[in-house]
């Protein structure tokens, strides 16, 4: 029996620009790699790009302008509403400013006592404290700023109430808070909304909707079309975005479907092996201290070959040890363990044999491992290669 399982390597490949050639920079980099650390690729390895690089290479930018432009062509008046923005410096921020930029008055609804994705808005003991609901309940700017106001992320050390109050003032925006549980609650001061929320999206926009708003969109549809030659997505919009620059940002990946299906063709002609590929960006995590939950793209993979599609089909090598083979030890117990694999059915769905396996898509987990082995940070690795992911203990 194979002593090694899954493996995972980041891959460096220096610093990518605009215009360079990614399909050659990834299997360049992936097949110096497997010469340098003596390994060999093999059929259903995975090789997985960072979405930041794919949008790089392309130059997907837009500016604040561009996107205050777009604003200003979608939206009838210059007083919106902003329902629902995630807590974040480096992804709503700078998007925060363009929309300051097209309006006069901005009222942002928040949710408490965190965003979407788990960043806290507020003293969660205090809440309590205080009994303020959770819901029916609208808590006006006033009042957090009595109870809260001097409340700071644990990470950021941020208020972004604050912060995100400073950016709307530098752009000559009025700006009025209100914190509410309740979508609907928007529409007690204005008509005209944008929903910028990621995950829950298309359900506060149908709620908004229902209740007669005169205009609701939402951030997928703002630079869904390019704007003076711009970059955009228009699958996404401003979903998945992130800051390049103060006036500059980094739109979601484009193309997806075919780089991947490029990278893959190269690495056939150039190893005569079929290698996986997907393209990831957030992983689909929670860190436990903070209680955030990383997924602020709108997906995980925006592209990924056929090979990754589906959900893992397996079963819990505990559970089989513990009941139907507790009788069994050492090599006897290998065996029945291995043929049980062997012979399992194409569909456990819902069998207590697989209880605790976590079935969810391969792109969610896979990207999840990539985005935990490359990081955000200064490691320069944005293409990960992983292998024998589809192997388990019953092949040697």
């Amino acid at each position: 029996m194979s002593k090694v399982g899954t493996v995972v390597r980041g891959i460096r490949t220096g610093i990518i620009k605009e215009g360079d050639n990614l399909v050659d920079i990834t299997v360049n980099s992936v097949i110096e790699a497997s010469k340098e650390e003596n390994f060999e690729l093999q059929d259903k390895d995975i090789v997985a790009i960072t979405e930041a690089v794919v949008g790089i290479s392309y130059g997907n930018y837009c500016t604040v302008d561009d996107i205050s432009i777009d604003m200003n062509r979608k939206f009838k008046t210059r007083h919106i509403g902003i329902v629902y923005p995630i807590l974040s410096r480096n992804r709503f921020a700078v998007l925060l400013s363009a929309f300051a930029r097209s309006m006069d008055k901005i009222t942002m609804l928040l949710s408490y006592p965190s965003d979407e994705v788990g960043n806290d808005i507020l003293d969660k003991d205090k809440l309590r404290e205080l009994k303020i609901p959770m819901s029916n309940y609208v808590m006006t700017e006033q009042e957090y700023t009595e109870n809260f106001g001097s409340w700071k992320h644990i990470f950021t050390g941020v208020n972004m109430v604050d912060f995100y109050r400073d950016l709307c003032l530098k752009e000559n925006c009025e700006i009025e808070f209100i914190f509410s549980n309740n979508p609907e609650t928007i529409l007690g001061y204005t008509q005209e909304v944008l929903c910028a929320d990621i995950h829950t999206r298309n359900e506060t926009k149908k709620i908004i909707k229902e209740k007669g708003a005169t205009t609701v969109l939402g951030l997928d549809d703002i630079m869904n079309e390019s704007i003076n030659g711009s970059g955009y997505n228009d699958q996404y919009g401003l979903l998945g975005s992130n800051r390049a620059t103060e006036e500059k940002v980094k739109l979601f990946p484009i193309n997806c479907q075919s780089l991947v299906e490029e990278i893959q063709s190269k690495f056939k002609e150039y190893t005569n092996k079929n290698i996986e590929v997907m393209i990831y960006g957030d992983g689909a995590f929670k860190d436990p201290v903070g209680k955030i939950w990383e997924l602020a793209d709108p997906v995980v993979s925006p592209g990924y070959t056929k090979g990754l599609e589906g959900s893992p089909n397996e079963l819990k090598l505990k559970y089989l040890s513990d009941n139907k083979f507790s009788a069994l030890k050492g090599e006897e117990l290998n065996i029945a363990i291995k043929k049980e694999i062997k012979e399992k059915n194409s569909n456990l769905k819902g069998t207590i044999e697989t209880q605790g396996t976590t079935p969810r898509k391969y792109t969610d987990l896979i990207g999840s491992l990539c985005d935990l082995t490359s990081g955000s940070g200064d490691k320069g690795t944005p293409v990960v290669l992983v292998q024998n992911y589809f192997k388990n203990y019953s092949e040697d």
